[in-house]
C-alpha cells in the first residue's frame, strides 16, 4: 500500500470528505480506509491533520431503531440519577463529584438559621 496523498488546507479535490462533513450529509464511512489527508499549516506548531474519506464509497447512516432510542434515553437517565439521594437532578451528574450538588454541598443547619 503506498503513501496517502495529502492535500493542502482548502485545496483538496471533490469526491473528498472528512468524518463530521460525511456525517452533515447523512453518510458514515461504511468500513473504508482513510483515503487521503489534508494539512492545515500552524505558525511554530506541526500542522492539524484531518483525514478524508471518499463520498462515492461512503454508505448512509443507519436509522435510530425504537430499541435504541429506548436506550439511550435509559442512560441518558441514568446519568442524571443522583445514586446518594436517588433523585432526578435535572441534570447530568458531574463525574468529578459523583452526585448531585446539594448532596455533594450538603448546607449547614447553622447557615439556615442565621440568614
Amino acid at each position: 500500500m503506498g503513501a496517502l496523498p495529502v492535500f493542502r488546507w482548502h485545496l483538496a479535490p471533490d469526491g473528498y470528505a472528512t468524518r463530521r462533513q460525511l456525517r452533515a450529509r447523512d453518510l458514515r464511512p461504511g468500513g473504508q480506509g482513510v483515503a487521503a489527508q489534508l494539512e492545515r499549516p500552524r505558525r511554530r506548531r506541526p500542522p492539524l491533520i484531518a483525514y478524508l474519506y471518499r463520498v462515492d464509497l461512503a454508505k448512509p447512516v443507519r436509522p435510530m431503531t425504537a430499541a435504541r432510542w429506548a436506550a439511550l434515553a435509559k442512560a441518558n437517565t441514568a446519568r442524571r440519577t443522583c445514586p446518594h439521594c436517588r433523585r432526578d437532578a435535572g441534570y447530568v451528574i458531574p463525574p468529578s463529584l459523583g452526585m448531585c450538588v446539594p448532596c455533594a454541598y450538603p448546607e449547614p443547619a447553622d447557615a439556615l438559621r442565621s440568614a
